[in-house]
């Protein structure tokens, strides 16, 4: 089985709102008919979103078909508070450090977010292999959540740097190396940002 992480596409921030109440910006459906067009997503899969509006939203303009809510991957859950970009990076960066603690008062801290995602996607992967063994996963989400998913199934630490780089969307893929019921485990087949350097990949794809 083949794991397909997404990242939601360019959202609307709104300081005033939290950012799971967020909506995709105007322009998203762009980068989403590119990676879309890009090859990098199966043909045939089990399709999964978060329930964060962005990434609800961002799963529609990618999959036509029936995509299952599944509320435990949902992002690192935060206060709103507005920080601008140079700050919220350094408050994900030392969430990263301290995980046991908030980074920002009211932030979830990171082992809970940890926790809670890798659950729901082992319990996933279960459920998915009971009735087809050799069916792929797409999972619709959030950079700190795949982020921490990645580093656990992988067994290396977190990596920052692809987490700052990401783009809106963006996507990885990982193969299953062992889904035991006490442990689920995997490699990178295809890192964050590769789909779009593909020979596949076109920009003017429709």
């Amino acid at each position: 089985m083949r794991i397909h992480l997404v990242r939601h596409g360019r959202s609307a921030a709104d300081p005033s709102k939290l950012a799971e109440e967020w909506a995709l910006h105007e322009d998203a459906a762009v980068g989403a008919n590119r990676l879309r067009g890009s090859g990098a997503l199966p043909n045939k899969a089990a399709w999964f979103t978060s329930s964060e509006r962005k990434a609800v939203e961002t799963a529609a303009l990618l999959f036509p078909g029936v995509c299952a809510v599944l509320d435990g991957i949902g992002e690192a859950e935060r206060a709103a508070v507005w920080l601008p970009g140079d700050e919220f990076e350094a408050a994900v960066r030392r969430s990263f450090e301290r995980p046991d603690q908030p980074a920002v008062e009211g932030w979830e801290p990171l082992r809970v977010t940890r926790a809670r995602v890798v659950e729901a996607v082992r319990s996933t992967v279960t459920a998915v292999t009971e009735r087809a063994k050799d069916l792929d996963m797409v999972l619709v989400g959030h950079g700190t959540a795949w982020t921490l998913l990645v580093a656990d199934l992988t067994g290396a630490p977190a990596d920052l740097d692809a987490w700052a780089r990401m783009s809106m969307p963006d996507h990885c893929s990982l193969d299953i190396v062992s889904s035991d019921a006490d442990r689920l485990t995997a490699s990178i087949a295809s890192g964050w940002g590769a789909w779009s350097q593909s020979s596949a990949y076109s920009p003017m794809c429709p």
